[in-house]
This record gives structure tokens, C-alpha cells and sequence, in this order.
């Protein structure tokens, strides 16, 4: 039986058109915007064209283009290393290549059995769910019905953690962590998806726990540790402590920030983490402010998806 593993992401833009691109197909996703159409594709478009300059902008910043791609594109190819008998292949939610192309050619090639692995650590509705409704509908367009697997969360493997828990050592280096505060950010929602049952932020606060826990049993004391919560966007309730908020209120002005919720660096941590909210800490009169890298191709990353694979196929 031909098999393959689909690594499944939201997907940055390369230029500016997919910028434009990735807005639109973001604010019509069902899971990410409930009203129903046409209002919800109305709003779609008012947002997007309201946020494009400034996500123009932004993106400029940081070479004009998202850095996802090319680590999806460098993680795929390591664990292609690992399995010659496995094809692997990658899907966007909002960006090429999206799922018509990757199926179309997985059906041509007469794989049957595919295994879903989305690169969120925790379960949402607006990722994971999204990424594999995205998956089912289009295998449906395609009448392509291969076997299909799916794994929808991995944040307690513990061989991913203790790429998390590198990842923090690398970062700290040689100085200790009883002078800084660790605040592992995470992306935020709508406080309304939460109380619609979306168990994204408990998943968020128990791999928190894990990695606490890991960082006490390696004897890695930092002064504080907390979770906050980045990207809001617009005047509904979002999940809080909002990040801003956070470092607004630290008495301690060394900080290491934590991605927790992205396996991958993208605009959301290259631009929002590392320049956005690095200027907000410096004018706060920080003295030191770090930003830990996503796993991305790590190979300690890959030695986990390989695990996670194994376990599951």
C-alpha cells in the first residue's frame, strides 16, 4: 500500500499578492469567522483591505516575505530522509501549495493512505479542525477516498518538549535563569471560541505544566514563568493576559519569550516577537529581551515527528 504523511500548516505569504491572499482566505474561513455567507465573505473583505498596507508594511520588515515556506519546505525534506518508504508532502491552509494541488498529485501517483499530521502542537478548532475540514472537502471535489489518519495534537511528546526545553537552554546560553522572567506566548482567540468548547488555551496551560516541570527536574529556575497571549485582532474578547499586558507589568526587565504555540517561525514571531514587541520592551526600559526560536528543521524536531509518525502509523 502506497502511503504518504501530510504536514499540515495556516501557510505565510511569499510576495505581496499572497499577502492579499492569505487575509482573504483567513477571515472566510468558517472556523475563524462563524457568520454565514455572504456576510462572513463581506467581512472578509472589509478586514482585508483595512489590514493590507499594514500588513504590507510589516512584512517588509523582515525580507517581504514569510520564513515558514522555507522551513516547511527544509522539514519535509529531512524526514523524506527518514522515510524512504513514506512520501511526505506539505499543505497550507491559506497559501500555496494548498490542498487541490498536494491531493490532485497524491491521487495521480495512487497513494492510498494518507496521514494528517498538522504542525500545531495544541488542538483548535481554527487550526487543526480548519486544516483537516480543508483536507476532507477537497478529497471530496477530487472523489479521491484514500485511507486517511490523523493525528490532532502532540504538545505532551515528549520528545517535542524537550526540543522546547533546548530550545530555552540555547537561548538563556551561560547566564543563569534565576535573572530572567519566561513568558511562553501563544497566539490568541476569541474568548467566544473558547466558550463554544475549543480546548486550545487548557491544552496551552497543561504544556505549560509539562514544561515547567522539565525545566525545575533540569534545574532551570527562572524567576517567574507565565503564559500571555499574542496577536488580537479587532474589539471583541480575546483570551488574556494579552503579552502587551505582561510585560507592561513585569518588575523584572530580563525576559525570555517562548513561541508555544508554533512549531514553525513565521511573520507572527520574526515580525510581532522579535522587532515589534522587542521596540515595546526597549521603550519599557528592558534590559534584556530574547526571543527563542520555533523547533523549524531542528533535527532534535524531526527526530520527534518521526517518533509521533511511527507511533501512529
Amino acid at each position: 500500500m502506497k502511503k504518504a504523511v501530510i504536514l499540515l500548516n495556516m501557510g505565510g505569504a511569499s510576495n505581496n499578492d499572497e499577502i492579499k491572499m492569505f487575509l482573504t482566505n483567513m477571515f472566510n474561513d468558517k472556523n475563524i469567522i462563524s457568520l454565514p455567507n455572504p456576510f462572513r465573505k463581506l467581512l472578509a473583505f472589509i478586514i482585508t483591505k483595512s489590514r493590507l498596507s499594514h500588513a504590507i508594511e510589516n512584512y517588509s520588515k523582515i525580507g517581504g516575505k514569510s520564513p515558514i515556506l522555507n522551513h516547511t519546505q527544509n522539514l519535509a525534506k529531512k524526514l523524506q530522509e527518514k522515510f524512504s518508504d513514506i512520501k511526505i508532502e506539505f499543505v497550507m491552509r491559506y497559501t500555496p501549495p494548498r490542498a487541490a494541488e498536494v491531493l490532485a498529485r497524491l491521487k495521480t501517483q495512487k497513494i492510498e493512505e494518507i496521514f494528517l499530521l498538522p504542525l500545531y502542537p495544541q488542538y483548535s478548532t481554527t487550526t487543526t479542525k480548519s486544516s483537516f475540514e480543508d483536507m476532507e472537502e477537497t478529497l471530496k471535489k477530487l472523489n479521491y477516498a484514500p485511507k486517511i489518519k490523523k493525528i490532532d495534537r502532540f504538545y505532551k511528546n515528549e520528545l517535542f518538549c524537550n526540543v522546547i526545553l533546548e530550545n530555552i537552554k540555547k537561548t538563556l546560553g551561560k547566564d543563569e535563569a534565576n535573572q530572567f522572567d519566561l513568558i511562553f506566548s501563544a497566539h490568541s482567540l476569541p474568548q467566544k471560541i473558547i466558550d463554544k468548547g475549543d480546548t486550545y488555551q487548557k491544552e496551552i496551560e497543561e504544556n505549560v505544566l509539562i514544561l515547567s516541570d522539565k525545566l525545575k527536574k533540569n534545574g532551570i529556575n527562572f524567576k517567574n514563568i507565565s503564559i500571555a497571549y499574542q496577536s488580537k485582532l479587532g474589539p471583541v474578547k480575546w483570551l488574556e493576559p494579552s503579552l502587551e499586558s505582561v510585560l507592561l507589568k513585569m518588575q523584572n526587565k530580563k525576559v525570555i519569550i517562548y513561541p508555544l504555540s508554533f512549531t514553525l517561525d513565521n511573520s507572527e514571531t520574526d515580525f510581532e516577537l522579535s522587532i515589534e514587541y522587542k521596540e515595546a520592551a526597549k521603550e519599557n526600559g528592558f534590559l534584556d529581551y530574547r526571543v527563542c526560536p520555533c523547533p523549524n528543521d531542528n533535527d532534535l524536531f524531526i527526530l520527534a515527528l518521526e517518533d509521533i509518525i511511527k507511533k501512529t502509523l
